[in-house]
């Protein structure tokens, strides 16, 4: 008689391959009792026994981590995961790398088929603005970092790595109604459910209430360049007083500078221009671009450190806690000045 497979089982009992192996491992997550129940009948009926061998391997370590990014066409993304691989590479892990695509339910299927695969740990940029949707990674026990975005309800036991967005963005709001700015004109552009940017569009809010300037945004989503003329050309018409135009992320900054050029509007003569940015390429931009300097290889590295440290709390025979080793990081933002303003 042919042995019985953990497919067979999914097969029977009508449920995925990752689900039946999260029920042998007891990794039970938001499994339902009625699935729970439909699988351990089917592995009694079908007489399932997993073997010796396989059940040591789940014991092992498998020197595998999973690194989850939101979009790997956006140089953050990459500078992101060369930090991260510059940690775990030498210290003897291969690392599976994702692409979410910025889509909550893309991200939920990469995380079933890292758990799968029994990764020894997961970093990831979130998408989702719930923490719950990350449970079923606590709840297999694997060392998890979040990083760059950060999540509601996000339990002080898990790890994150995030730059400090907001108060980084509440000074610089200080520092432009010093020089004598009256109104921000914030541009963003946010592709999931929770962005960095969120909270940098907090910090400039609450500088410009407390000096009592005008800030409007313009959110430019999947929006074209002509869209975002308009949008940017009929905001500035209706201001008076001195206007600073304030682009919360580097791809971005691209497109608000085609803008400028094409209206014809000089910084820092007509309006000030400022830029969050994750590397200095502006500064080559006629003499330079304020900018609010993240950096997305620290964030990496950061990650990879503290996902080992995990990892070893955990030990080669998982049976520690990893999450004894859980920190929550927040990096400066470095500012880089220029006469852009």
């Amino acid at each position: 008689m042919a042995k019985v497979t953990i497919a067979d089982i999914a097969r029977e009992a009508q449920v995925s391959v990752t689900t039946v192996s999260r029920f042998i491992n007891g990794n039970y997550g938001k499994m339902s009792q009625t699935t729970r129940d439909r699988i351990q009948q089917t592995v009694d009926r079908l007489e399932y026994r997993p073997s010796a061998s396989a059940r040591r391997m789940r014991q092992q370590s498998t020197h595998v981590v999973g690194v989850i990014v939101a979009d790997i066409s956006n140089v953050f993304s990459s500078l992101l995961f060369n930090g991260i691989y510059a940690e775990l590479q030498p210290a003897g892990y291969d690392v599976m790398l994702m692409n979410s695509n910025n889509a909550i339910e893309q991200e939920h299927g990469e995380i079933d088929r890292l758990l799968s695969q029994e990764v020894d740990g997961l970093i990831i940029q979130p998408n989702s603005r719930r923490f719950a949707t990350y449970e079923p990674i606590i709840s297999s026990r694997t060392p998890l970092v979040m990083v760059d975005r950060e999540t509601t309800d996000q339990p002080e036991t898990v790890s994150k790595v995030v730059s400090d967005n907001e108060d980084s963005c509440r000074r610089l709001g200080e520092t432009l109604a010093d020089l004598g700015y009256e109104n921000l004109v914030v541009v963003s552009r946010t592709r999931s459910e929770v962005s960095a940017q969120a909270l940098r569009i907090a910090g400039l809010r609450r500088a410009a209430e407390e000096r009592h300037m005008l800030m409007l945004t313009i959110e430019a989503d999947s929006h074209d360049g002509d869209w975002l003329q308009r949008e940017i050309g009929t905001t500035l018409d209706h201001l008076n007083g001195r206007t600073a135009l304030i682009s919360l992320m580097g791809p971005l900054l691209f497109d608000v500078l085609a803008v400028l050029r094409t209206l014809g509007i000089r910084y820092p003569q007509d309006i000030g221009l400022v830029s969050f940015d994750d590397w200095r390429w502006s500064q080559y931009v006629q003499d330079g671009i304020y900018l609010l300097e993240q950096d997305p290889q620290l964030l990496g590295r950061q990650a990879a450190r503290n996902l080992l440290d995990q990892i070893r709390s955990r030990g080669d025979d998982k049976t520690g806690d990893p999450y004894a080793a859980s920190q929550w990081i927040t990096l400066p933002v470095t500012t880089v000045a220029s006469p852009s303003v």
